[in-house]
């Protein structure tokens, strides 16, 4: 009996003996588990605040200077969070996009705000530099002394070149030219580009095509032309020219103006390609201090109105050599010209007895009358004699007049004024752009 009972006590202590030792394996496998577990919770954790961290001090910062600047490279999450951390990594993303998209409608909102604030100062500007330019055309008209009419001239092309100024800022906040001119030669649309830009001395003129820009192009074209003009002079020596020639091909005219002046490198050749596009809204942010905006409002004006702007070809000199290409849609006849009458071929020549009456007028190449300030002598008959061979001994001819020196300057100005005229629009004042001229 009392083996019985101490075999029975053994397998009681001995299956007590076992219980505890799966319980204690169990124990220890569930301890092992759960320091498993707070591992990778640490660790998740861990990647989390890193995550987070690096999002606020590297990744929004570069976000917000990549809507500025879109060369900046915006730096990616440290962990491969798709891996490790999906849904983490997928609320990192909603913040980054909608960080993105409320920064970009701020930064759009403020542009738009800018721009027309820019936009109603300089149709100011433009209104009286067009009042100061009707004072000073009035004293040029009543004033004769050619020391005075050569000051009213330098005021009146600085003043040309405040306007354009004006023009060219507002054509990049979103205006239009604002101002109506009729057909125009491509010589007449380079003089008056010329005519508005500093260095208007260097710039040299070869070789006219015979052919016109349409009304609606004339004034884009000549603020492209002078933006691309004044961008050459300034950026090459100042005893150095600007050239400017046409080349006429089977669809357009190409207008190509070499300076010799430096050369762009890639980087610089890649914005002014992007600039003269026209594809994207142009930001007045980035025009750099002091602001360039030559190749903008060359890319704007091209995009509306149809003609092309490069700059990506080296110059002969060693410079840059921007083009110009109006299509045929933007050209047409010289204004005045007319065909040659076939029938006149057959016709003999008969003598006129005596000249036009048209021929008392003096007109232009083009038929206009032109107007003179100081009348000129009648020139001495056909059948008069000759004068005199002059005396070696006698005394030189005196000086010429203050008043036919006046008039020269005057006509002068007069061509160079023309190259820049203008017509209101109906209902405005001379160029104040109270209305949108859309082609």
């Amino acid at each position: 009996m009392e083996q019985f009972l101490l075999a029975a006590a053994f397998v009681v202590v001995a299956g007590a003996g076992i219980a505890a030792a799966a319980l204690l394996v169990r124990q220890r496998r569930e301890t092992g588990d759960l320091r498993a577990q707070n591992a990778v919770l640490a660790r998740g954790l861990d990647l989390r605040e890193k995550e987070l961290r690096h999002l606020a001090d590297v990744r929004l910062p570069e976000l917000m200077e990549s809507l500025h600047n879109p060369g900046v490279r915006v730096t990616g999450p440290l962990h491969d969070l798709e891996r490790e951390a999906p849904a983490y990594g997928q609320a990192l993303r909603t913040v980054t996009e909608l960080f993105a998209g409320s920064a970009a409608r701020v930064r759009e909102r403020a542009d738009l705000s800018a721009k027309s604030t820019l936009r109603a100062m300089m149709r100011a500007v433009q209104s009286l530099a067009n009042e100061q330019q009707l004072a000073i055309s009035d004293m040029q008209e009543r004033h004769d002394d050619p020391d005075v009419l050569e000051g009213l001239l330098r005021v009146d092309h600085m003043n040309a070149q405040l306007g354009r100024r004006a023009q060219a800022t507002a054509v990049l906040c979103g205006s239009w030219p604002g101002q109506q001119r009729s057909a125009s030669s491509m010589s007449d649309v380079v003089r008056g580009a010329t005519s508005r830009i500093r260095d208007y001395l260097r710039v040299n003129m070869q070789g006219p095509v015979n052919t016109a820009v349409t009304s609606r192009a004339v004034e884009p074209i000549v603020l492209t032309l002078a933006e691309l003009l004044d961008n050459a002079a300034r950026h090459s020596r100042p005893d150095t020219t600007v050239e400017v020639n046409f080349q006429s091909t089977h669809n357009g005219v190409a207008i190509m103006i070499d300076d010799a002046g430096v050369a762009m490198d890639a980087e610089e050749l890649q914005r002014a390609a992007d600039l003269l596009s026209g594809d994207a809204s142009v930001d007045i942010h980035r025009l750099g201090d002091p602001p360039r905006v030559g190749f903008a409002v060359a890319g704007v004006l091209a995009a509306r109105y149809g003609f092309r702007v490069s700059v990506d070809t080296r110059s002969p000199y060693g410079g840059v050599r921007a083009v110009v290409f109006v299509p045929s849609a933007l050209l047409t006849d010289v204004p005045g010209e007319r065909a040659p009458d076939p029938s006149a071929a057959s016709r003999p020549a008969v003598e006129s007895p005596a000249p036009a009456a048209a021929a008392d007028v003096p007109a232009t190449p083009g038929g206009l009358p032109k107007r003179t300030r100081v009348a000129v002598a009648e020139r001495p008959a056909e059948d008069e004699e000759p004068p005199a061979a002059p005396d070696p001994g006698a005394q030189p001819p005196p000086l010429r007049p203050a008043r036919e020196t006046a008039a020269g300057l005057g006509a002068w100005q007069r061509g160079t004024r023309s190259g820049r005229a203008s017509t209101p629009s109906d209902g405005e004042g001379p160029g104040i752009e109270s209305k949108d001229l859309r082609p």
